[in-house]
């Protein structure tokens, strides 16, 4: 992950971001309460918890992303990765016990991971500016309008009880803080400006995704 990210702010191109003060002011609202709430969090979920548990929630809140990814991929016009989504998702659910156990992978299902923000730049939706929301972090103006459909498709679809969905949704936060906490790290020992380095890494990464890593050469990249 660490050296894709590198590599991505290294390569990245002029960035388009035009509200650029906004942008930073939002970032330094979203380090702030990183800082004081959840990376402390995430870090005493990291010790506490064991990890063979902590795989099992990471697999869980997986198994519903695989779901999405299906339809993403279905609407990409990719079918056979859509299938072999659908099949991680019922494997995993089925004899993952929920999808505690990643049972899928170790059949070689391989996953095809893919939002709607992917999804609209396939049907050839330019990325447009890029933009900082409060809490949800780095995006584009594309993967913005994509994203309220990627956080409708949840656990909430199938539980229908607002304190564990509650419950649920800050689990699956603090997972995925505690998941990124070495790659935190790294990315403050290395960069200099840490918002340059995070909004040139995310738009290399997010244009790298789109075009499922075999991306277009910029005009700039061009030989004359």
């Amino acid at each position: 992950l660490m050296l894709a990210l590198v590599a991505g702010a290294a390569s990245a191109q002029s960035a388009n971001d035009p509200f650029e003060r906004a942008n930073r002011a939002i970032f330094g609202f979203n380090e702030a309460l990183d800082s004081a709430v959840l990376t402390p969090v995430a870090k005493g979920y990291q010790a506490a918890v064991p990890e063979l548990v902590r795989s099992g929630v990471t697999n869980f809140f997986g198994n519903f992303g695989d779901g999405w990814s299906a339809i993403n991929n279905a609407l990409q016009g990719k079918g056979e990765a859509a299938a072999t989504m659908v099949a991680r998702v019922a494997t995993n659910t089925l004899f993952g016990i929920g999808g505690i156990f990643d049972v899928a992978s170790d059949l070689g299902m391989e996953r095809s991971t893919e939002d709607f923000g992917q999804t609209l730049g396939r049907w050839g939706m330019p990325a447009g500016p890029y933009v900082v929301w409060p809490l949800l972090g780095p995006s584009t103006a594309r993967d913005t309008l994509g994203r309220p459909l990627d956080l409708a498709w949840s656990h909430s679809l199938v539980i229908n009880d607002s304190v564990a969905n509650f419950s649920l949704s800050a689990l699956n936060l603090i997972d995925t803080r505690a998941g990124l906490l070495a790659a935190t790290d790294v990315i403050d020992g290395l960069a200099f400006d840490k918002y340059t380095f995070v909004r040139d890494a995310y738009i290399a990464r997010r244009r790298n995704l789109v075009y499922d890593g075999n991306p277009p050469e910029l005009p700039e990249e061009k030989e004359p």
